[in-house]
């Protein structure tokens, strides 16, 4: 093969023009011919057994030169870019065949490639960081939260209903005079005091015995789902069958024991006090990062192919796809139950796609400016744990990721390990916490449905959050009485061209 021609016809596209000779596509040739000789028909001969030449007199010389032409192309495309020094950012790739005959192939390609990017700065960058402090305070609210967690439902029989009992109640409204649609339940649990039903109806349930019939009177508010029950006053008569109180444990050595594997109390609160402390300060450290990356943004000049952004942007919503599938859920269901369309949820990655390719051509940068590279151990070690992770053996990771791909990703957490040391970084106290204001709970409707095992509103509440733009994030289960911290991984890997077929038969 030959590199006839390398010209950059706009910014960051080039246009390459292959020659391959007649030797190699002959061989291409003698190769397509085997491939397909089982399924060409000549008369007088079986499937698969007519020669060459016979098929090419019938059908014309040029009868397998397309299939040549799709032998030829991955390596002519890997050779072409190579020859060029170039690196693909897309796989969109331009395709003219010039001439093709017995005496060899011209043809032309155009591709993308990766812009050329300027950092006006990288080093000294300005971040804050918060001071990671935990007060006692903070651990006893994470300790009253566990207590919460761990309580339980004990019936009452000796007193009425209370502001925050669960009740379990038979219910049917009347509008009218007549019962309405989705007003009647049987061994309905309600926890009063939640805001579940419409105002009035669990308050009036206060006060009531267990086995006491009683009817209440309501009127649903004029925002109300149901146009037929907006702003008007319904009866509900109801049958109280049961009411239980939560019990929340006593915070001791023995709440202690239940909840984690320490003996006494004391232990308890030091272990989650550490865990706190570990959490804040990896929040404040991510905080910082997030900083340090914005400021790398800013310093960037690149003119950015779209294909770019495109090609990430195609990979987010794949991953968030993936995501969802492990949930059992597939994202045409979850796009329909959220109530958009595909195009416009794949719009919605496109802000986060352009950030992580700009923070990744910047940390690229910094690593070829300061010739940042990992080291032989670091990239078998980093093999070792993506074989840990997907559960495979180091040989077949190695078979699915080349090795300069291991490395560019390696150099690029280098390089941010760089910007950070590099960086002018401020302690600063954390911001006084300031009440949140008391909200009131929005009316709902007094038959209050589950939605059915399985339905797309679980899976949906589930689905996990979004990447963040500088990074890939991993969930991470913290402990209980944690915070939650992400998880850090490396900048994803550049795509690797499609090898498509060739669009132009010779004549």
């Amino acid at each position: 093969m030959l590199l006839k021609a390398n010209n950059k016809v706009e910014t960051n596209r080039y246009e390459l023009e292959v020659v391959v000779d007649a030797d190699e596509l002959e061989a291409a040739v003698a190769k397509a011919y085997a491939r397909e000789r089982d399924r060409i028909t000549v008369p007088g001969f079986r499937k698969g057994k007519a020669p060459r030449s016979l098929v090419e007199r019938l059908y014309g010389a040029s009868f397998f030169y397309n299939d040549a032409m799709e032998i030829l192309y991955p390596d002519a495309v890997d050779f072409a870019v190579k020859e060029a020094g170039l690196e693909l950012v897309s796989n969109d790739i331009g395709f003219d065949l010039v001439s093709m005959d017995k005496t060899g192939v011209d043809f032309k390609l155009t591709v993308t490639v990766k812009p050329e990017v300027e950092l006006k700065a990288y080093k000294g960058l300005k971040a804050e960081k918060v001071k990671a402090v935990v007060t006692d305070e903070d651990v006893d609210a994470q300790v009253k939260n566990v207590a919460e967690r761990n309580a339980r439902l004990v019936s009452v029989t000796d007193r009425p209903a209370a502001d925050g009992d669960t009740v379990t109640i038979d219910y049917e409204g009347f509008c009218d005079g007549k019962p309405f649609e989705g007003g009647k339940a049987e061994g309905y649990a309600l926890k009063l005091g939640s805001g579940s039903f419409i105002p009035g109806f669990e308050e009036q349930i206060v006060g009531h015995s267990v086995e006491e019939e009683f009817e209440i009177g309501v009127t649903f508010p004029e925002e109300y789902h149901a146009e037929e029950l907006k702003g008007k006053p319904a009866t509900f008569k109801i049958k109280l069958h049961e009411i239980k109180m939560t019990e929340v444990p006593v915070i001791d050595d023995e709440f202690a024991k239940d909840v984690s594997e320490f003996d006494t109390l004391e232990e308890y609160k030091a272990d989650l006090k550490a865990k706190l402390l570990e959490n804040r300060e990896k929040t404040a450290d991510d905080a910082v990062e997030d900083q340090l990356l914005t400021a790398l943004i800013d310093n960037l000049v690149a003119e950015i192919p779209d294909a770019m952004i495109e090609s990430k942007t195609d990979e987010n919503v794949q991953s968030f796809a993936y995501r969802l599938q492990m949930q059992g859920l597939d994202l045409d269901t979850y796009v329909k139950y959220m109530g958009g369309d595909k195009a416009a949820f794949r719009d919605s990655f496109k802000e986060q796609a352009e950030k992580q390719v700009k923070v990744r051509l910047a940390l690229e940068k910094i690593a070829e400016l300061e010739k940042i590279a990992p080291s032989q151990e670091e990239i078998d070690a980093e093999y070792q744990k993506l074989a840990d992770n997907y559960k495979m053996t180091v040989d077949q990771v190695k078979a699915a990721v080349p090795e300069a791909d291991v490395a560019k990703d390696l150099a690029v957490t280098k390089a941010m390990t760089f910007v950070r040391e590099n960086a002018k970084i401020t302690e600063v106290d954390a911001p006084a916490e300031a009440k949140p204001a008391a909200k009131k709970a929005p009316a709902k409707k007094p038959a209050a449905k589950k939605p059915a095992e399985g339905e797309a509103k679980a899976a949906a509440e589930k689905a996990p959050a979004k990447k963040t733009a500088a990074k890939k994030t991993a969930a991470k289960k913290p402990a209980e009485g944690e915070e939650k911290a992400p998880a850090k991984k490396p900048a994803t890997k550049k795509p690797t061209a499609k090898k498509p077929t060739a669009k132009k038969e010779a004549e």
